[in-house]
Parts: structure tokens; C-alpha cells; sequence
């Protein structure tokens, strides 16, 4: 029986290789090539997959410097339009102090010649009471010198007296 199992094991590893052999052969010839293929297409496709990625890391660092420029111009310009702003605002407050002071000192000058025109109204108010009071005073003292006839007699001669001297 020995004899039987070893050429039983002999036997089946000839078949078992013609078998594997024949396999082979067959894998070869219908099976080797796509699975082949499917591997060199699946190569392929990381190769491109890590192109792709790499491509969109370079990208990536374009747009991120391209996003900080953007920025530095930003700030650039945003600094451009407070430092506008504020020499806007300045120019404005001092052209709003020079025209208070212009409006100012035109109000003084009015009120000044106002000033100086009721001054000079009150002055010649007083001119005119005081005329009148002198010319009420001197008609009461002309009355009552020129009420008594000796008096004007008197007073004539020293007028007339007046006039030769001169």
C-alpha cells in the first residue's frame, strides 16, 4: 500500500502541476492582461491623483500669497482713506474757525458802528437839549433884563460899547 500512495502522490502532483500549469496558462492568456492593465490604470490614477493634489498645493500657495497682497493692499488703502479723512476733517474745522472768526469780527464792526452811531445820536440829542436849555435860560434872562427899561438902556450901550472896541 505503500508503494500505491506514493505513486497516488506522485500521480496527483502531476496532475495538480499540469493542472496549476494549465492555470497559469489560462490566467495568461485571458485573466494576466486586464488584471495588468487594471493595475497600471490604477497606477496611473494615483500618479495623477498626486499630480492633481500637488498642482492644487501650488495653487493653493498662488491664491494664499495672492489673498495676502490682497490684503496688504487693504489695509494699504484703507490707511490711505483715514489718513484722507482726517486732513478732510481738519480742513474742515479750520475752515469752519477761520469763518467764525471772519463772522465774528464782522459782528464786533457792527456792533461797533452801531455803537458809534447811537453814541453819536445820543451826543447830539444832548447838543440839541442843551442848545434848547440855553436858549430857554437865555430868553428868561433876556426877559427879565429887558423888562426893566433901564436895564436895556444900559444893556444897549454896553453892546454898542462892545462893538466900537472890536
Amino acid at each position: 500500500m505503500e508503494k500505491l500512495m506514493e505513486q497516488f502522490s506522485l500521480g496527483l502532483f502531476v496532475w495538480q502541476l499540469v493542472l496549476f500549469i494549465g492555470l497559469l496558462l489560462l490566467l495568461k492568456k485571458f485573466a494576466w492582461k486586464p488584471i495588468l492593465n487594471a493595475v497600471e490604470k490604477r497606477e496611473e490614477g494615483i500618479k495623477g491623483a498626486l499630480e492633481a493634489a500637488e498642482a492644487a498645493k501650488k495653487e493653493m500657495q498662488n491664491v494664499t500669497a495672492d489673498s495676502e497682497k490682497l490684503l496688504k493692499e487693504a489695509r494699504a488703502e484703507r490707511d490711505a482713506l483715514l489718513k484722507e479723512a482726517r486732513e478732510i476733517k481738519e480742513n474742515i474745522i479750520s475752515e469752519a474757525k477761520e469763518q467764525a472768526q471772519v463772522e465774528g469780527d464782522k459782528m464786533i464792526k457792527q456792533a461797533q458802528a452801531t455803537i458809534e452811531a447811537e453814541k453819536k445820536a445820543a451826543v447830539a440829542d444832548i447838543k440839541a437839549q442843551v442848545a434848547n436849555l440855553s436858549v430857554e435860560i437865555a430868553e428868561k434872562v433876556i426877559k427879565e433884563e429887558l423888562s426893566n427899561k433901564d436895564k436895556q438902556l444900559k444893556l444897549v450901550d454896553d453892546m454898542l460899547g462892545d462893538i466900537k472896541l472890536n
